[in-house]
């Protein structure tokens, strides 16, 4: 899978997705990055990317023609028109439905903002969709960029050693995932459950699937409506509703 990232802070996307996990996978071939410098683009001496609003009022907006032009050299570069994607607090909130959707595409091109944004004219031309990652403001798009390629990437074949790292993980199921323990089976007085010391296999996949369920009914009740449920996992969370309990099992007030 190939990824497009046009930035006016290259070196910064490069710097974290060639390290962990991101960088062994681009050295195995399992995905690409590749980053584009939009000041490259332009066509005044200063490298100028953007000027005053139209209209009046506070900050700076990106020019649309270094955008366009760095955009089809995307598309030369990459042989083909990537699924283009605008950062922007205003796009519709990355999900993991949604990142899985992504991950099934060959090339996606990710365009960073900064300042007050970019001309809308280049958003309407080009941008496939928008996507947030929450309902707040940040300084630019490469935070949320990176956010968007690690999500997506984790599911692209060969990045993780195998499926079931992410199929079992958070959110992927519909669930929040069930707690996880390692050495040393006691710690400061706390000892790992017992049921994951036995080694019984068919008990600790059905006691791990009560502890997502009781896990996204104590923490995320709102998600539980979309996920795909028995109807004997259904009877089991009205067995265990019930008021909402704090860090140390008091109510809270």
């Amino acid at each position: 899978m190939r990824f497009d990232l046009m930035t006016l802070f290259p070196e910064m996307c490069e710097r974290v997705l060639g390290e962990s996990i991101l960088g062994r996978a681009q050295d195995k071939g399992a995905i690409e990055v590749h980053t584009h410098q939009i000041r490259d683009y332009t066509l005044n001496k200063q490298k100028q990317v953007d000027d005053y609003p139209y209209g009046g009022g506070m900050g700076m907006v990106m020019y649309a023609q270094p955008i366009a032009d760095c955009f089809r050299a995307v598309c030369e570069q990459a042989g083909t028109r990537p699924h283009l994607i605008y950062m922007s607090p205003q796009g519709a909130v990355l999900t993991q439905q949604k990142a899985r959707e992504l991950s099934q595409r060959a090339n996606i091109c990710v365009l960073c903002g900064h300042y007050e944004g970019v001309d809308e004219r280049v958003l309407d031309a080009l941008v496939d969709e928008q996507i947030s990652i929450g309902d707040y403001v940040l300084t630019g798009g490469e935070l949320p960029a990176l956010v968007l390629i690690d999500c997506i990437a984790r599911m692209v074949p060969g990045v993780l050693s195998d499926e079931v790292c992410f199929t079992e993980e958070s959110h992927f199921s519909g669930l929040l995932e069930y707690p996880q323990y390692t050495r040393p089976a006691v710690w400061e007085g706390r000892p790992v459950p017992e049921i994951l010391l036995t080694g019984h296999h068919a008990n600790i996949r059905k006691w791990r699937r009560e502890q997502s369920l009781l896990r996204t009914l104590q923490r995320r009740p709102d998600i539980l409506e979309k996920a795909d449920l028995t109807e004997k996992e259904r009877e089991f969370l009205r067995q265990h509703a019930g008021p909402a309990e704090g860090k140390n099992g008091q109510n809270d007030e």
